[in-house]
């Protein structure tokens, strides 16, 4: 199919949702639509449901669950759906419809129930659904930028879910605490999935790079939300990129990778409408760049070159050789989504093979891209991934058989039930993720985790698992001096490394700073940063390439400049590092 520039903002439905895989520029993208439709005279309001968002950065105004007024867009409103403030929020709710006659002693058996990582799940699909419900009448447009698909798609699928766990059931979904307390939400929910799927209401933009990965999980992205009724679907591709100098290897292997994954999309691809925007020579940061990105002018190119005068550093395998001095651990690769991080894990593991170390790769990613990065199967390598669905069948199954034979078929039926509450997959996951974490006691143990926003999810479960062991034991004993929990394991630096990733952009940068911070809070230390995908390191003279070069410099400095004790590099390679051998070349260089 042919594309087009902006034919997405001819006649937009009221809702337009964002999704794709993460760092392909779905915040960039939305909040550029939400800009120029208000100055078209819309009243618009952009919605973030993005733990990990950075849209106060992009538009220099403090983030608030509450709409905001972006000064210098007239007519455009701010929101960022907070899961902690949700949660909070969520909370209150329930305790106070427990009503006068409750004890101190019932409210804070709910408030114990209400501290798991899926009350904030639920809590955040909450307030996402009383803008679509009832929120959003005051506006004639609603721009979601969302969180990266696999998350979106647990999102999106959580009306569906609760609204079939609810029915007919009066009993049961203890992590939310009381069962009133979630069914006073039934409607809303149900609105909520109406509203998704009207396609004369909702449009889903699928927002993807001119790049294989990328692309197949778009179309993965696109036959999941029309199981769920989103029928109202366009493409757009992002950063599509075109030399403009004959003899610049670089440029010419950036153009050739972005066109063969376009002439490779998937069938499911092709069908939908689709719009191409070009690589632009500045980040999308600011009023400026964001009004800029739409616009279908070339972007201005610097008339020098850029001078390279940035110091070396060092190369990944670098920092395999420094992991490799210890005989086990934990090895958590973490960043914001579409920054490498599978590729990175999938290094380091090897790396670690290679020294003749015993390894497992494992992924919580729910969008998962080991088997593609690796392609085959690798002799000695334990490789998993942590199934969401696999993973709550296990847990289901294990209640059942501890719990059920004491129950008679009455109390097992709501038993069941209550287990198959969408919460109960947060539980069984978090479960699976421990059994990982006590497997690094023996060998080396990498894990490639989700983007940015559902990690912090799970490292909250780990939280709230630790404080109820801790409290548990000291019930129990007087003591809970002799318990290890996955937290400890995590702060424990001899134990656990966590390797952020980013790439050399604005954006992946201050989330992975922000990351930093976060991780800083629950005291676990980062232990290196990976700078992936470095066009500066790979030496090119393109115009276009040379302008975001510039950019580059900047977030190297910002990198070295404390952000990172240690800073390692890969660059930008001219053929994608894909399949066993392409990987063990990247350790080489």
């Amino acid at each position: 199919m042919t594309a087009h520039t902006l034919r997405w903002l001819s006649h937009p439905t009221r809702f337009l949702f964002f999704t794709g895989k993460g760092g392909v520029g779905k915040t960039s993208l939305s909040t550029a639509t939400a800009i120029h439709l208000a100055d078209a005279g819309q009243r618009v309001l952009l919605v973030s449901t993005d733990a990990a968002s950075n849209l106060d950065e992009m538009l220099g105004v403090a983030l608030s669950n509450h709409p905001v007024q972006v000064p210098g867009v007239a007519g455009l409103w701010l929101v960022n759906i907070d899961p902690d403030e949700a949660a909070q929020a969520y909370r209150h709710r329930v305790v106070q419809q427990m009503g006068a006659n409750a004890t101190d002693a019932e409210r804070a058996t709910v408030v114990e129930q209400l501290s798991g990582a899926c009350t904030t799940e639920i809590a955040s699909f909450d307030e996402f659904s009383s803008l679509l419900a009832e929120g959003a009448h005051a506006y004639d447009h609603v721009v979601l930028d969302t969180a990266p698909s696999g998350h979106t798609l647990r999102l999106l699928s959580l009306p569906k879910a609760w609204s079939g766990f609810l029915a007919g059931n009066d009993k049961g979904a203890s992590c939310l605490g009381p069962h009133s307390g979630l069914k006073m939400q039934e409607a809303r929910f149900n609105q909520a999935l109406a509203a998704l799927s009207n396609p004369a209401l909702t449009s889903v933009i699928l927002v993807a790079r001119a790049e294989t990965s990328a692309l197949a999980e778009a179309a993965r992205t696109s036959e999941e939300l029309r199981s769920l009724g989103l029928s109202q679907q366009r493409l757009i591709v992002n950063g599509v990129f075109h030399a403009s100098v004959p003899d610049d290897a670089v440029a010419h292997a950036l153009e050739a990778q972005g066109q063969y994954a376009l002439a490779h999309m998937p069938d499911v691809l092709r069908g939908l409408p689709r719009d191409d925007v070009p690589l632009r020579a500045f980040d999308s940061v600011g009023l400026p760049a964001l009004r800029g990105l739409l616009r279908d002018t070339p972007s201005a190119l610097p008339t020098t070159p850029c001078h390279d005068d940035t110091p070396e550093l060092p190369h990944i395998a670098a920092l395999v050789d420094e992991l490799a001095a210890q005989d086990h651990g934990l090895i958590m690769v973490m960043g914001k989504g579409g920054v490498g991080k599978t590729t990175v894990a999938a290094l380091l593991a090897l790396g670690l093979l290679h020294k003749g170390k015993t390894v497992h790769l494992s992924t919580t990613d729910p969008a998962a891209h080991l088997a593609t990065t690796l392609v085959d199967q690798v002799p000695g390598l334990e490789i998993s991934r942590i199934d969401p669905k696999v993973e709550t069948q296990k847990y289901i199954d294990k209640i059942m058989a501890a719990r059920g034979p004491s129950l008679d078929d009455k109390e097992r039926a709501l038993l069941l039930e209550d287990l198959r509450s969408p919460c109960t997959e947060e539980v069984a996951v978090f479960h699976a993720f421990s059994h990982i974490v006590a497997q690094a006691r023996s060998g080396f143990v990498v894990l490639d985790t989700a983007p940015t926003g559902h990690s912090l999810l799970l490292m909250d479960a780990a939280g709230a698992y630790h404080r109820q062991m801790l409290s548990a034991f000291d019930k129990k004993s007087g003591s809970s001096v002799n318990v290890v929990t996955p937290l400890m394991r995590l702060q424990d630096p001899a134990y656990t490394r966590i390797v952020l990733v980013t790439l050399p952009e604005v954006t992946p940068v201050s989330q992975a700073a922000a990351l930093q911070e976060d991780l800083r809070r629950a005291h676990i230390e980062p232990f290196a940063w990976v700078m992936n995908r470095s066009v500066l390191a790979a030496h090119t003279h393109d115009p276009l390439l040379q302008a975001r070069l510039l950019g580059e410099q900047r977030q190297m400095a910002r990198m070295a400049d404390g952000l990172s004790k240690r800073l390692f590099v890969i660059p930008f390679l001219t053929e994608p590092p894909v399949g066993i051998a392409a990987l063990k070349q990247v350790l080489k260089a």
